[in-house]
C-alpha cells in the first residue's frame, strides 16, 4: 500500500475540513494536531480551501494535508502545488484517476456501486471512498460489496458520527474513516478550536480503542 494511505490508515479518522476563511487553516491545524489527528481533507468548495492547503503544510510538515471535493485535473495541479499529499473524489471520474496516477499522487474516488469499485479496480487502485457512506446502507452495504472484491480496501465518509464510528473502524477491510463531526463549520467560525481540539482528542482515542 501507498506510504500515504498506510499513514491514513494508522491515524484511522480524516477530519473533513470545510474553510471560508483561511486565516483559520493555522489554529484549526493546530487542533487536529494537538488533538492526535494530524490529518485534514481540506474540501475544494470554499475559495479559501487552496491557501488553507498551503497554509497547513507549511506550518505543520508533519501533518498529513489532502484535498477532497476535487473535480478535475486543474483542482489537482492547484490542490498538489499548494502541498496536498493525496486526493479525494465524490465521485468516480475516470480522468481525475488516471491524471493522479500518472503525476503520483493518491487517490480515493467516490463509489457505491459494484459497478464503480470495478472500474476504481481496473483503473489500478485498492482502496476507494465510499460515499455518502450512511445514505448509501453505511457498513452492512460496504460488507456485501467488499465479500467480492477482495483486495479493496474503503474508505467510509457521509454521515460517519462519534455514535458510529466504532463499527466501522472494527471492520477489517476500513483504511479510515472521514468525519467532519470534530471540526464543524460553526466552531472554526466562532473560534473554538479549544473546543475543537478537544474533540479531536476524543476522536483519536476512539480510534485507539478499537485498533490499538
Amino acid at each position: 500500500m501507498n506510504e500515504v494511505l498506510s499513514k491514513l490508515k494508522e491515524i484511522g479518522i480524516v477530519p473533513v475540513v470545510v474553510l471560508d476563511d483561511a486565516a483559520d487553516a493555522e489554529p484549526l491545524g493546530k487542533a487536529l494536531v494537538e488533538g492526535g489527528l494530524p490529518c485534514a481533507e481540506v474540501t475544494f468548495r470554499t475559495a479559501a480551501a487552496e491557501e488553507s492547503i498551503r497554509i497547513m503544510a507549511e506550518k505543520f510538515p508533519d501533518m498529513l494535508v489532502g484535498a477532497g471535493t476535487v473535480l478535475t485535473t486543474e483542482q489537482v495541479d492547484r490542490a498538489v502545488k499548494a502541498g496536498a499529499k493525496f486526493i479525494v473524489s465524490p465521485g468516480l471520474n475516470p480522468e481525475v484517476v488516471k491524471y493522479c496516477i500518472k503525476i503520483g499522487i493518491p487517490v480515493t474516488p467516490g463509489t457505491q456501486t459494484p459497478s464503480e469499485m470495478e472500474q476504481a479496480i481496473a483503473l489500478g487502485l485498492d482502496v476507494v471512498k465510499f460515499f455518502p457512506a450512511e445514505p448509501a446502507g453505511g457498513l452492512k452495504m460496504i460488507k456485501a460489496v467488499a465479500a467480492p472484491y477482495v483486495n479493496l480496501t474503503f474508505m467510509p465518509t457521509g454521515g460517519i458520527s462519534a455514535e458510529n464510528v466504532r463499527e466501522y473502524l472494527a471492520y477489517n477491510r476500513i483504511l479510515a474513516c472521514g468525519g467532519s463531526w470534530m471540526v464543524k463549520n460553526d466552531l472554526i467560525k466562532a473560534g473554538q478550536f479549544d473546543k475543537i481540539t478537544e474533540m479531536v482528542k476524543e476522536a483519536a482515542v476512539i480510534v485507539k480503542e478499537i485498533r490499538g
